[in-house]
């Protein structure tokens, strides 16, 4: 199963940017999708973005196109979330996930990091 840990989380103010970065180790085989997840105070975890294991295929929330980037070195490993514009509803903890099936089973899961804090603040 593969291990996820995120980091570049911060501070930032209104308008700024930050660059978040999500590193995969263990098993890191047969995965089909990754992408970030966040989560505000008091409001549930939504889904920002997403990129395929080729990094060919993206796709984004609605509150974030234009100003959010994800994109990967390789097929496998580092995806990175560039934030642009930033604003006070982009605060909350953000999470990455990865998404992975086993071609001998056909058994499917889904690993997750355990999240950084973004805080838009003037």
């Amino acid at each position: 199963q593969v291990h996820l840990v995120e980091s570049g989380g911060g501070l930032v103010q209104p308008g700024g940017s930050l660059r978040l970065s999500c590193a995969a180790s263990g098993t890191i085989f047969n995965i089909n999708r990754m992408g970030w997840y966040r989560q505000a105070p008091g409001k549930q975890r939504e889904l920002v973005a997403t990129i395929s294991s080729r990094g060919d295929s993206t796709n984004y929330a609605d509150s974030v196109k234009g100003r959010f980037t994800i994109s990967k070195d390789n097929v496998q490993r580092p995806v990175y979330l560039q934030m642009n514009s930033l604003n006070a509803e982009d605060t909350g903890v953000y999470y990455c996930y990865a998404d992975q099936r086993s071609p001998a089973t056909g058994v499917e899961s889904r690993s997750w990091g355990q999240g950084t804090q973004v805080t838009v603040s003037s």
